[in-house]
């Protein structure tokens, strides 16, 4: 079986901005929140999809931005949008799937702790995470774990990482410290783009052990003057880049209390009909091909 991890914060930010909007019965903001159960009740009715996990940013802010003041956090989230956080765990609840609303850890950690916990099952013949984030490509292993676009129909497997990318799976975090990640909200190491992190990293794997002597880098493709550079950039900026690689690096240790066999779809609960009457939409319901008794 395949065993689907989908990413809901992403999925409910992608329906904000890609769903019609809608108003509730009491005039709240609730397309986002539609878009995503119209998108979730279209994936477990689709052929294979038996086990399912949505992990959710309850609140934005996790244990990162303790530790780095500029991390990403709900400043500057449409509200309408901020809003409908609780309402999309509400509604995918209803649906019958299974929730992890994080709040010291992200959505992110969550996904990256059931792939640790789930990946060794000999039941589970593909782990499929529902997101195309850059953070998450450090999950990849192979064709075993992959993560799937959903809006563009892809999926990224270790392959596909390595030519977007430049490095394997398991130096993503490491990449990310140097290049930074704009979205959530760290610069990266001065002077280390895209082009030359990956070619470092394609030959030394991990930012511990790029030789802080350049003069000890075979790296063809980086000159003994560039490479000077890039090292004087390392030493100066060493305590930041231990910090960045904290920050992308997934956390897998998220106390999740679920069993592989607690994930299976087995129909949505009652409360989803006047759940949907209160968001405006009671066509959702006439869809749902089993119900929990």
């Amino acid at each position: 079986m395949k065993l689907h991890l989908i990413d809901g914060t992403y999925e409910l930010f992608r329906n904000h901005f890609g769903a019609p909007p809608k108003t509730s019965q009491d005039g709240r903001q609730v397309g986002a929140t539609l878009g995503l159960l119209r998108s979730m009740l279209m994936l477990v009715t689709s052929p294979g999809v038996t086990h399912v996990a949505v992990a959710f940013d309850h609140v934005i802010e996790s244990f990162r931005n303790d530790l780095y003041p500029g991390y990403k956090s709900s400043a500057g989230v449409d509200p309408d949008l901020l809003a409908q956080f609780p309402l999309a765990e509400q509604a995918v609840a209803a649906l019958g799937l299974v929730i992890w609303p994080m709040v010291e850890f992200e959505a992110d950690d969550a996904i990256g702790s059931a792939v640790k916990r789930f990946e060794a099952d000999e039941a589970v013949k593909q782990i499929v995470v529902g997101s195309p984030d850059k953070d998450l490509a450090q999950v990849v292993r192979g064709s075993k774990v992959v993560c799937w676009d959903r809006r563009r129909e892809l999926i990224i497997n270790e392959k596909e990482v390595v030519a977007k990318y430049g490095v394997h799976p398991e130096s993503i975090a490491d990449w990310l410290a140097l290049v930074g990640d704009a979205s959530d909200g760290y610069p990266g190491i001065k002077g280390w783009g895209a082009k030359t992190a990956a070619s470092v990293l394609a030959k030394y794997k991990h930012v511990e052990a790029i030789p802080r002597d350049s003069r000890n880098w075979r790296i063809a493709s980086i000159g003994a003057g560039r490479a000077s550079t890039l090292v004087q950039s390392l030493t100066s900026q060493q305590d930041d880049l231990k910090l960045y690689k904290v920050l992308a690096t997934l956390r897998t240790d998220v106390p999740l209390k679920e069993r592989l066999a607690d994930l299976e779809w087995r129909g949505a609960h009652e409360k989803l009909n006047g759940l949907c009457r209160q968001l405006g939409d009671e066509r959702i319901p006439a869809r749902v091909p089993k119900w929990i008794e």
